[in-house]
């Protein structure tokens, strides 16, 4: 199987707040009309310069999405391999780690910029993220006006814009610099795993300490500082259900009626180390959490089962395997058969190649073997995180209970001074 860039995936408090109705929300129409006429033209959104208070206790709000991203062209998959292969917090290698990374990285490199050629020359991670970010805070500036303006920001972990570039981008806008300001990290892997989302928290905050950490204090007792908070797991959120179960809807429609029951929904999600997984990481509690709300919300009219895809490297990963999966089933007899990418948010080469072109391309039955659509442009899911980040905006909360607790295996020191600092956050919440 080829290498997967997608990793496997606010607080609780947040995610099972009452969030705004779905069919009932005045917005939603709006936003499909607005989503309708964007689809036509670039998806690209310029962030404009804000002029930021002193104080920061009310916008402008700067939303940062955090993904670990993909090389926009085929030149960029070397450096974006390099980076991805060097993070011990997503592929552990060990006391060999500087060794054995680049070394990986180098050898694969010709292989993956084939697939990223036959997915149209570059993974469309980017366009999807800075398109849902903008078209999100579009929605916020209206729902919670008392935060607004909220400005879209993108911070992939291995590809660009880097964490760094981004966070030189806030301070040129106008946040930090003296003049505080809040920002929101926003994770765009719904379900936490120290690899995704924890590894993106680490990055952030390494370039926070780095650019902001020497920043002296104002006259009111603040530092002039970004003042941080996470929205660090959404695993039920009521978005991210809805939009899914419509969309796994829509799929199972295109089967005959008397076959449609008994299609076998095959939800698919990254893979993880057993090491990471036997080191405490909530990972697999937190999909699982994703995929029972889905059936709950379709009433378990479907049989089903949760499998995992992306394995890398010899040593044992959580399974099963995707792919296996698909053929045993096959084998048995059972054809019918809907994948559905659990854990991603855009469409990138886990699903635009891993899924559509191996698995489901080479099982020998693609009348019978689907895929149910990524998030991507859903207005569902993208109004579902404006109702997400409505909740936490009005929390006070910069982070989740959960989030605080460190895994019972971890000897990481970096993820310890990390989680200290974004729960730290709370004493300049204002709250």
């Amino acid at each position: 199987m080829a290498l997967r860039h997608s990793a496997c995936r606010l607080s609780q408090k947040a995610s099972q707040a009452t969030a705004p109705s779905l069919t009932s929300n005045p917005v939603q129409s709006l936003l499909r009309a607005r989503i309708s006429q964007s689809q036509s033209r670039s998806l690209a959104t310029a962030v404009h310069p804000v002029t930021q208070n002193s104080d920061g206790s009310k916008g402008p709000t700067a939303m940062v999405f955090l993904n670990m991203g993909g090389p926009s062209t085929v030149d960029e998959v070397g450096d974006f391999l390099s980076r991805l292969f060097a993070d011990a917090d997503l592929i552990p290698l060990g006391r060999l780690q500087g060794y054995l990374g680049p070394l990986i990285s180098k050898r694969r490199t010709p292989k993956i910029q084939k697939q990223y050629a036959a997915i149209g020359g570059g993974s469309p991670i980017r366009k999807w993220s800075e398109y849902q970010s903008a078209e999100m805070c579009k929605i916020l500036d209206k729902i919670s006006p008392e935060t607004a303006p909220h400005k879209p920001y993108v911070a992939f972990r291995y590809a660009d814009p880097l964490t760094e570039e981004m966070y030189h981008k806030l301070l040129a806008d106008g946040f930090g610099n003296g003049k505080g300001g809040r920002a929101v990290a926003f994770t765009q892997y719904p379900q936490y795993s120290c690899s995704t989302t924890g590894s993106s928290l680490n990055e952030l905050w390494k370039w926070r300490q780095r650019l902001e950490g020497k920043s002296g204090p104002l006259d009111d007792g603040r530092d002039g500082t970004i003042r941080w908070s996470v929205i660090d797991r959404w695993p039920a959120h009521t978005g991210l259900i809805e939009a899914f179960a419509r969309l796994i809807e829509e799929k199972l429609a295109e089967y005959p009626e008397e076959r449609r029951r008994k299609a076998v929904l095959l939800f698919s999600a990254h893979s993880l180390p057993m090491s990471v997984i036997n080191r405490g990481d909530p990972y697999p509690a937190e999909v699982g959490a994703t995929v029972y709300a889905v059936m709950q919300r379709l009433n378990f009219a479907n049989p089903y089962r949760l499998c995992y895809q992306s394995q890398v490297g010899p040593q044992p990963w959580l399974g099963p395997q995707t792919a296996t999966t698909v053929e045993e089933y096959i084998a048995k007899g059972q054809k019918d058969l809907v994948l559905i990418p659990i854990a991603f948010t855009s469409d990138h080469i886990e699903t635009l190649f891993e899924l559509d072109e191996e698995v489901i391309g080479e099982s020998g039955h693609r009348d019978t073997v689907k895929r149910v659509e990524s998030l991507n442009g859903n207005p569902v899911f993208i109004e579902g995180l404006a109702s997400l980040a409505k909740s936490h905006l009005e929390s006070g909360s910069m982070c989740s209970l959960q989030m605080e607790l460190r895994c019972p295996g971890c000897k990481s020191e970096r993820c310890h001074e990390s989680k200290k600092f974004f729960a730290g956050q709370q004493t300049l919440a204002g709250h």
